[in-house]
């Protein structure tokens, strides 16, 4: 399966071509409830999430909430 290289917390990650926000949160095992997302500059709401593909180069920042 081929995989993509993006951007997440500033650092390179590679994961799944056609993967979308939702599963990107599934593998980093992060709880949706927890999180907020920004990609490409711009906040996501959760109900976008799961129809949102990520591409190459896109910037993912993931912030966990306490």
């Amino acid at each position: 399966m081929a995989e993509i290289e993006i951007r997440l917390n500033g650092e390179s990650f590679r994961i799944r071509e056609g993967a979308t926000v939702s599963e990107l949160l599934r593998e980093l095992e992060l709880a949706e409830d927890r999180v907020a997302v920004e990609l490409d500059r711009a906040i996501l709401r959760r109900p976008q999430w799961a129809g949102r593909r990520l591409e190459s180069g896109s910037a993912v920042e993931i912030v966990q909430l306490v």
